[in-house]
């Protein structure tokens, strides 16, 4: 009956909702008991019938949204209870259907604290479909309270990427897909989630590169009969001797992700044809929890002894497990007609925590919390809350660190410690703890002394060498690798140069005392910009460490007062009409507003980018550069694409503002005609009679009665650029007017 006057449902929707609804109840299990059961089906009916929320640009309905979301949790993660209460309940908290306080009496505080975190992330995304650039911080912030959040948004992110390929909304399905694969696939890998990091990088692929994508599925689908042929053969005898020996397993061939393809054919720099280990063997033994790791390297005898492997590519996460829980064994071995194949051994137990995550490897252990993951929220915590961080340089850092092997490091007492490979000794020395980074002057590796800079490798013992006369230098932020070392060597830096920044500017005023001098801020400013400083860290820096004489300096400071004084009585103003400013054409930086960047930030510098050259009223947007400005492209640029599938996290919104203001932008036009006499003249000729355009030069190629032309023209904007093609167009001999 209620269902009957939901009106923000369409028919489908209202069955679809009814589906999700039985498949759910039948999913949690016991997990949630009957009386919060009886409860939340209230709230999500009352949701439903409120009217009250809103779809996103790609037209889904929330509700379902959360439902189907709630299903990847409960399936594809196996996360239940709480988190599954959290998703269905948080439409209805943020639509004032129930309050938190409410939710956390009749769910308790978990649900309660999840739906905080949801609503939370969800501010973030209400304007758009992927998160602004400067709450990049804020969001990964509002992840490492509570990990469960981070496990719905992936889950979220998964459904809702399944869900629009059949969207017409092109530039917010690749906006989307940028981010899954920027900052959604990666977090999924380090929980051990890598089925849904492959199909989140999939997807990502399919809407973003399509042609690419379809070439290398169709190419799967060509190979695909005799790679099973070829699969049947390789298992066959491995099969046998795994029975022979008692060992209960099963066995499947699996084919790599399109993604991973992708990335070895553009890595290798080699064809489709090239890339031999399309597929990976795995053997899934069904053991007890006791003679797993015995039953797994007999199975690895077992194939080692059929096939000859390969040692360098030998991988024992047997031993020491990965820090998001999983467990495996992988070998590459030479099987038949000469062709490398990668297998992975591993137990049930395992298989599923490699399938599901960290959830599955929490429940396998009993506890809530897994120290690895608990370091690693620590340390991007550490990272985003330090203040001189910038957004774009700790998502580089972030992702990097994310998608690392780590290698493990044992000091002289034989304690453990995970760190991301290529992490060097002084890096190890500041996972330590910072006290020992700052003081470290080098280490002894498996008893051999070593420098700073030199990098480890997984089993080296090292023992950590320091002097109290060591302090932090610039340079070691060449030297370390990781983001907490660092953060924390910034941090001392900036310290240290803020106590020699004091130091200097007290033995200044003390020297200004002693010859009871006034000490006039203004004049000293003007003394420092005067003596060629940038800014007045570098003046007092240059004090602290001897290079600039507190005497010289008072004598300048002398001069400079005099300078000032004579300087007041010889000012001679000159008229506005008889001043010029000139703007470089390459560089505009302008005062005026004529370009509205990201959030409705005005004033911004910002540089045109010379393989485009947009003008005032392309479509265009802003890209943050390594060295923080802003270039300014069109949408249509030859770079775009790519700068958005490799760097979609550093796009930002850009757009012009108000009128074009006299401004004249450089812009090339390719000219194609017949080689008549005079056409080139009629073309200059047209260009010189317009006012507010200039011609600033000219490039002609002819052949065969044909001419090629590149002019460049300075013009205010894509108006006057218009009209100019349409001129030229009708020129006699024209045949074709473009800009490049």
């Amino acid at each position: 009956m209620i269902m009957e006057r939901v009106t923000f449902f369409t028919e489908k929707e209202k069955k679809e909702l009814l589906i999700l609804y039985r498949k759910l109840i039948g999913a949690v299990g016991d997990s949630i008991g009957k009386k919060e059961i009886k409860k939340l089906k209230e709230y999500l009916v009352q949701t439903a019938a409120g009217n009250h929320s809103n779809r996103n640009s790609f037209g889904m309905n929330p509700v379902i949204r959360d439902m189907e979301t709630t299903l990847v949790v409960c399936d594809e993660m196996g996360v239940k209870g709480a988190c599954l209460m959290g998703v269905m309940l948080h439409e209805a908290v943020k639509n004032n259907i129930t309050g938190i306080e409410t939710v956390k009496a009749e769910f308790g505080e978990d649900t309660a604290n999840i739906i905080r975190g949801l609503v939370k992330t969800n501010e973030l995304y209400s304007k758009s479909p992927a998160i602004e650039s400067e709450n990049f911080r804020n969001l990964l912030l509002s992840f490492a309270e509570d990990m469960r959040v981070i496990l719905i948004m992936i889950a979220d992110r998964l459904n809702i990427m399944r869900q629009i390929k059949d969207s017409g909304n092109d530039e917010d399905r690749i906006r989307v897909a940028n981010e899954a694969a920027y900052l959604y696939a990666p977090l999924a890998h380090k929980l051990g989630l890598y089925k849904i990091k492959s199909e989140l990088e999939d997807l990502s692929l399919k809407y973003i590169q399509k042609e690419t994508y379809y070439f290398i599925k169709d190419k799967l689908n060509e190979t695909k009969t005799s790679r099973d042929k070829y699969i049947a053969t390789f298992i066959a005898p491995i099969s046998r001797k795994l029975k022979e020996a008692g060992l209960k397993f099963d066995i499947k061939g699996r084919t790599k992700s399109i993604h991973s393809i992708w990335n070895k054919i553009q890595k290798q720099k080699t064809p489709f044809e090239g890339i031999y280990d399309l597929f990976a063997i795995r053997i899934i033994l069904d053991s007890p929890e006791e003679k797993e790791k015995q039953e797994c390297w007999q199975a690895y005898s077992i194939v080692a002894d059929m096939y000859q492997p390969n040692p360098k590519r030998l991988r024992d996460w047997l031993s020491i497990p990965k820090s998001n829980g999983y467990e495996s064994l992988h070998t590459t071995v030479m099987g038949p007609e000469g062709k490398w194949v990668e297998v992975q051994i591993r137990t049930q137990r395992m298989d599923e925590i490699a399938e599901r995550g960290l959830a599955a490897h929490w429940r396998y252990k009993g506890i809530k919390g897994e120290n690895g993951l608990d370091e690693w929220l620590a340390s991007v915590r550490e990272a985003l809350e330090h203040p001189d961080n910038d957004s774009m340089k700790v998502m580089d850092q972030f992702k990097m660190d994310l998608y690392e092997d780590e290698v493990f490091i044992f000091t002289p007492k034989g304690d453990l410690f995970k760190l991301a490979k290529g992490a060097t000794v002084l890096d190890f020395a500041f996972h330590i703890h910072s006290k020992l980074g700052s003081k470290c002057i080098g280490a002894k590796v498996n008893g051999k002394n070593v420098q700073l800079k030199y990098k480890l490798h997984s089993g080296d013992q090292v023992e950590i060498m320091t002097s109290n006369n060591q302090t932090p230098k610039q340079d070691w932020l060449n030297i370390v690798t990781t983001s907490k070392a660092r953060t924390k060597i910034r941090q001392a830096l900036n310290e240290m140069t803020a106590r020699q920044h004091d130091f200097a500017k007290e033995t200044l005023e003390r020297k200004f005392k002693n010859r009871k001098m006034e000490y006039d801020e203004a004049v000293m400013m003007r003394l420092i910009k005067r003596m060629g400083f940038k800014n007045v860290t570098e003046f007092y820096q240059k004090i602290a460490d001897g290079t600039l004489d507190v005497n010289d300096i008072l004598d300048k400071y002398v001069e400079q007062q005099k300078r000032d004084s004579d300087s007041h009585d010889e000012i001679s103003y000159r008229s506005a009409e008889d001043y010029n400013l000139q703007t470089p054409v390459d560089e505009i930086t302008t005062k005026e507003d004529v370009l509205v960047i990201d959030r409705n930030l005005k004033g911004l510098e910002f540089k045109l980018a010379k393989c485009c050259n947009p003008i005032y009223g392309d479509e265009v947007f802003g890209f943050v550069t390594v060295t923080g400005g802003i270039k300014v492209h069109r949408t249509d640029c030859p770079n775009a694409l790519q700068m958005r599938e490799k760097f979609g996290y550093r796009i930002v919104k850009a757009r012009w503002a108000g009128k074009s203001h006299g401004t004249q932008y450089p812009i090339n036009l390719r000219v194609v005609g017949h080689d008549d006499i005079g056409i080139v003249t009629n073309i200059t000729s047209i260009i010189s009679k317009e006012n507010d355009i200039t011609l600033r030069s000219v490039q002609i190629h002819s052949n065969d009665g044909l001419f090629s032309g590149m002019l460049t023209v300075m013009i205010g904007d894509t108006g006057r650029l218009e009209a100019l093609i349409k001129k030229l167009k009708a020129v006699k001999g024209v045949k074709q007017v473009s800009r490049n």
